[in-house]
């Protein structure tokens, strides 16, 4: 996403945001909601509404617009990791439920202007794709204690000061000529997302980040490629082939199940305040509009109850503006999600604190329904279905000796039924 503030440092195409206010303890909390008592004055109080940025997505315009180098914001595919050394690894790439790796969602790049050491930050967030193991989630969330609880879909939170052992400290010209410094860590030959610290033990060659992905990998293709591999290495003197990525490209991946990806651009949402005109190149949509209100509406059937119905009018309505969207962000002091239904929301006093620091989180974005679309989602009882994905931060976005800190996400679904 390109920056919208005027800092000096906006060749750093970024959500370029500054840290929350310190006298911000005036802001309402959100309670618990008690569905008997829903009343429109819930409602009433969302009508002033925190400056908000909205995310779409586009295709690549080019082969390097993904590189980790550019500080990219993406969706599908695989990520770009910040730190690209010190990636997460053992149980935290894992979906607690099924225990096979997460998917990449997306990422965002938000870096914080008054803080050094959040010079680079960006946000990655993953789920597993299985809609059993996102109902499991779900009970296990409203069972236990948030920290406790059993997860299908996580979020990690990477930052760099400007001076780092990883990229230039000059902003990158986004030519294809920008480069970062030095390679990063081995990843999966089958998903290319997560560390590949297991390899082949035939070839040499190939890298898995797990067992699963190793067995997947050898029954549908490898199993041939790997006799290839060892042939070639068996009869040359330079030993086992090195499957090193440079960093001016991509690493080639195995798997044929990754989401679909995109590069995501963002405009404010007061900018769709008024009608946009024909030739405005925003107005050009990658699926009709009326595609996208027909899916939408075709979900009221599976509402219960007027609390929800009347959540969903003022959602959409809102939505309607941008109907494109698969994102929101906003990290102001009063920001909040925009709900679409009143049931299955997670109340501020429900948030856990910071594992790292023990202070509070805040809401910094959330995911919209949308994204399916474009993911190519089917419109099936068992596909990969939510009403939103909302992301907490850390509010200090404070440092740790992890590279990557996980942070808090909560998935509302249009049915808390399992």
């Amino acid at each position: 996403m390109s920056s919208f503030n005027g800092d000096s440092m906006d060749d750093f195409k970024g959500l370029r945001i500054t840290q929350l206010d310190d006298d911000d303890d005036d802001e309402t909390a959100v309670e618990p909601i008690n569905m008997d008592e829903f009343d429109d004055d819930d409602e009433e109080d969302d009508e002033d509404y925190e400056p908000v940025m909205l995310g779409f997505v586009e295709s690549p315009k080019f082969a390097w617009s993904n590189l980790r180098q550019l500080f990219p914001n993406l969706a599908g595919g695989v990520p770009a990791w910040l730190d690209p050394v010190n990636l997460p690894s053992g149980k935290s790439i894992l979906c607690d439920l099924c225990e096979e790796p997460m998917q990449f969602v997306l990422q965002l790049y938000a870096p914080l202007t008054d803080k050094e050491s959040a010079f680079h930050r960006t946000l990655f967030l993953f789920m597993c794709p299985s809609m059993s193991c996102l109902l499991r989630d779900q009970h296990e969330q409203w069972k236990r204690a948030p920290e406790k609880a059993m997860r299908s879909t996580k979020v990690f939170r990477c930052q760099l000061p400007r001076a780092n052992p990883f990229y230039s400290s000059e902003a990158p010209k986004h030519d294809g000529t920008d480069k970062p410094l030095g390679h990063g860590a081995p990843l999966c030959t089958w998903c290319g997302t997560w560390k590949g610290d297991k390899l082949c033990s035939g070839c040499k060659n190939a890298r898995y980040c797990s067992p699963k992905h190793q067995a997947l990998h050898w029954r549908l293709g490898h199993k041939t490629e790997c006799q290839q591999l060892r042939t070639v290495s068996e009869t040359s003197d330079s030993g086992p082939v090195n499957n090193g990525v440079a960093p001016t490209e991509k690493q080639k991946v195995a798997s044929k199940s990754l989401w679909k990806e995109f590069v995501l651009i963002n405009e404010d949402e007061s900018e769709y305040d008024t009608e946009m005109s024909g030739d405005d190149e925003v107005a050009k949509p990658l699926v009709s509009k009326r595609e996208v209100d027909d899916q939408m509406k075709s979900l009221m059937n599976d509402f219960e109850g007027d609390a929800d119905k009347k959540n969903w009018v003022n959602f959409q309505q809102r939505v309607d503006k941008a109907p494109e969207q698969v994102l929101r962000y906003s990290r102001s002091s009063g920001a909040k999600p925009l709900w679409p239904i009143a049931s299955g929301r997670v109340s501020k006093s429900e948030l856990p604190s910071c594992k790292s620091c023990g202070g509070p989180r805040c809401f910094e974005f959330q995911v919209m329904p949308q994204l399916l679309f474009f993911f190519g989602g089917k419109n099936e009882r068992e596909s990969l279905d939510w009403a939103t994905i909302v992301v907490y931060t850390c509010e200090n976005s404070c440092d740790s000796s992890l590279s990557y800190k996980e942070e808090f996400v909560w998935v509302q679904l249009y049915s808390q039924t399992t």
